[in-house]
């Protein structure tokens, strides 16, 4: 359904195992990320009401989303450390086309938008099916399904949207890019490391 060509090893849970506390952590700033970059697509295309209004919702969501990781962390006696970089993230801004114009912009960060929640949705999947702590496997397969949603609608609202950019050809263009670079991530406890 996703169409990632790279699945993630699940021997990378065993590396999540080893420390909790940090893919909390990150996983809390990854969620937080994602509301703010629901607010951002609203502050630039606040003409289009229907996107709008489905960005408020998902907004609202991921930072309902960074509260239950919260708890999470808060119920297990640990604490929230400081934000994280992302490199995979990173890697993917690099990617984003930044010429063009302004409908283009749009539906460059809808595809890395749904890039990166397709990845994590994947990445949920692989924790909730190999984790050994039965409560983060339910909570991550929770997570797995909202985040398959949010793909999906970043990705409709993309070819809903596009002017001129041939959608599925780019979405082509972004998955070959991300099976490029996700060989090199898998090998911290993080959510995309």
């Amino acid at each position: 359904m996703l169409g990632l060509q790279l699945a993630t090893d699940p021997r990378w849970v065993n590396i999540v195992e080893s420390n909790i506390e940090e893919i909390l952590t990150d996983h809390a700033w990854c969620e937080q990320k994602a509301a703010s970059n629901a607010i951002y697509i609203i502050v630039n295309n606040s003409e289009k009401v229907d996107l709008v209004t489905e960005m408020l919702r998902i907004a609202r969501e991921e930072l309902e989303h960074f509260e239950m990781v919260h708890e999470v962390i808060k119920k297990r006696g640990l604490a929230l450390g400081r934000e994280r970089k992302d490199d995979y993230v990173g890697d993917l801004v690099k990617f984003m086309k930044k010429d063009g114009s302004r409908n283009d912009a749009l539906i460059e960060r809808l595809l890395f938008a749904a890039m990166i929640e397709a990845r994590s949705c994947e990445r949920f999947k692989v924790l909730s099916n190999n984790i050994k702590d039965p409560e983060l496997a339910q909570f991550y397969r929770e997570l797995m399904i909202s985040e398959a949603g949010h793909y999906t609608t970043f990705l409709n609202f993309a070819r809903q949207y596009s002017e001129k950019v041939d959608v599925d050809q780019r979405w082509k263009e972004w998955i070959a890019y991300e099976t490029e670079i996700i060989s090199k991530y898998g090998n911290k406890e993080t959510v995309h490391g």
